[in-house]
């Protein structure tokens, strides 16, 4: 990885030209020579404007760096072709809100000749439009010892802040971080139209939030929520604690329980 300028000997594929494989091409353009896979019909135009060569699996896996931006639903299939793909002393990166189970997935499914660097960008093309120095990216170092040097790329080239961990703590943390998150964002914006007009400081802020989170691809959602195995209990420990408020509410101010007609 060339810190100073785009090499002609580095080339990175990336695998998933959705919202992040875009972003990542960004501000990865002036470092790697980049092609893209894809099996979107509709990212061919979006590909030309980021200057990015759209390619076939296959041509994309055999790049000195893979960035894996794949589902977690396909993620498993992605891998068992990239492994067909890859040349020895590849470097291949995921970077999926969860960490435990694509970790599994690639150290089980990739050959041992590779170095494998599990990876969370804590943004996104939201939070990340005005730029990503000072933002925050979890590594995990799986296979080979190439973590160090992806860290120090990611901290001294790109200016995040980079947060060195294992599969198994991001997402206990994440389940909290992440999945209340898109959780609460889900339900406010059930309620919704929200206020917008007499609004507090702190409710701007939760709208906020909820503005970073809402667009999201659904398989986001259905990753964070369903594919962290941390992520029910804290789920279910959530909404215990809010039944059990409602409970004391409804107990300290003499709340009477409705009828089937509302009185």
């Amino acid at each position: 990885m060339n810190k100073n300028s785009r090499s002609e000997n580095t080339s990175l594929g990336i695998v998933g030209f959705g919202a992040f494989g875009q972003l990542a091409s960004l501000h990865l353009g002036q470092h790697f020579e980049i092609s893209a896979y894809d099996p979107s019909p509709n990212v061919a135009e979006i590909a030309k404007q980021f200057g990015v060569r759209l390619a076939p699996l296959h041509s994309v896996s055999q790049a000195d760096v893979i960035l894996i931006a794949a589902p977690v639903s396909s993620f498993e299939q992605v891998v068992s072709e990239i492994a067909v793909a890859c040349k020895p002393g590849a470097l291949i990166v995921d970077v999926g809100s969860v960490k435990v189970v694509p970790s599994e997935i690639m150290q089980r499914v990739l050959p041992d000749n590779v170095d494998i660097v599990a990876s969370h960008p804590l943004f996104g093309p939201q939070s990340a439009a005005t730029g990503i120095e000072g933002l925050k990216i979890a590594v995990c170092p799986i296979q080979g010892g190439r973590h160090a040097r992806v860290a120090a790329f990611l901290r001294k080239v790109l200016g995040l802040t980079v947060i060195m961990t294992t599969p198994e703590d991001h997402d206990r943390e994440a389940a909290v971080v992440q999945g209340l998150t898109h959780l609460i964002a889900k339900v406010l914006l059930r309620m919704g139209p929200l206020p917008t007009r007499m609004t507090t400081k702190s409710f701007d802020l939760l709208s906020e939030a909820i503005s970073m989170v809402q667009h999201d691809a659904p398989e986001v959602f259905e990753a964070i929520e369903k594919a962290n195995p941390y992520a029910e209990t804290v789920r279910r420990r959530f909404f215990g604690l809010a039944a059990s408020l409602n409970v004391e509410l409804d107990t300290t101010f003499g709340t009477r329980p409705r009828n089937k007609t509302g009185r």
